[in-house]
């Protein structure tokens, strides 16, 4: 067991799979940092590996209640609060991340895709200890935040995908609704955008 150890995500629904990730990399230290990427819309940059994790709707929740929902999930699941701290974690600009962070713990990182690849290099770069627990495909990766956010806009069943604690902070403050409203937004300015297209394409021909 090392000392000090960080893992960060964006967290963007904290599930049961999140939970997994935080819970193994707390078995391997006695002071876990979780930090939180794209802690405001100032730090959100495109990534050529996953272009849709920029979009408004791909980001519905700010810090501050990306933070309360870790903090009550591990709670819940009996990790001590002196055992862990939250922190921004600004992975898209990574000249700042050891502004937050400690250079002298292991970085936990779980694999699973082109962007996880993408981060492993960067931490790397940073000269920091980066430990991989597992390297998962996309199809062994199980539940994403993108399928609990869909199951929310389609009206199916999501409290099962997430600790308890989560389920009841996002109910409680309406962050469901969000979820959908900015899904919603996201379609009619994709509507929008698709017409004006037309109509210019219809114009050119005249």
């Amino acid at each position: 067991m090392v000392e000090t150890g960080v893992i960060h995500g964006r967290f963007q629904v904290l599930h049961l799979k999140h939970m997994e990730y935080l819970l193994a990399a707390k078995m391997r230290c006695k002071k876990l940092y979780v930090g939180i990427s794209n802690p405001d819309d100032s730090f959100i940059r495109e990534s050529e590996s996953d272009r849709k994790r920029s979009t408004k709707p791909a980001n519905p929740f700010t810090y501050f209640e990306r933070m309360e929902m870790i903090r009550d999930a591990l709670l819940d699941f009996g990790v001590k609060r002196e055992e862990f701290d939250i922190i921004p974690f600004p992975i898209s600009r990574p000249e700042y991340i050891l502004q937050y962070a400690p250079k002298d713990a292991t970085y936990f990182m779980s694999i699973c895709d082109a962007w996880g690849e993408e981060k492993e290099k960067i931490l790397t770069g940073l000269g920091v200890k980066v430990e991989v627990l597992w390297r998962k495909t996309p199809e062994e990766k199980g539940v994403t935040a993108t399928e609990v956010r869909s199951s929310i806009v389609h009206g199916a069943p999501w409290k099962h995908l997430v600790p308890r604690t989560t389920y009841e902070y996002m109910v409680a403050h309406e962050l469901d609704k969000r979820v959908c409203r900015l899904y919603e937004e996201a379609l009619e300015e994709e509507t929008r955008r698709l017409q004006e297209e037309r109509m210019k394409k219809e114009e050119e021909k005249r």
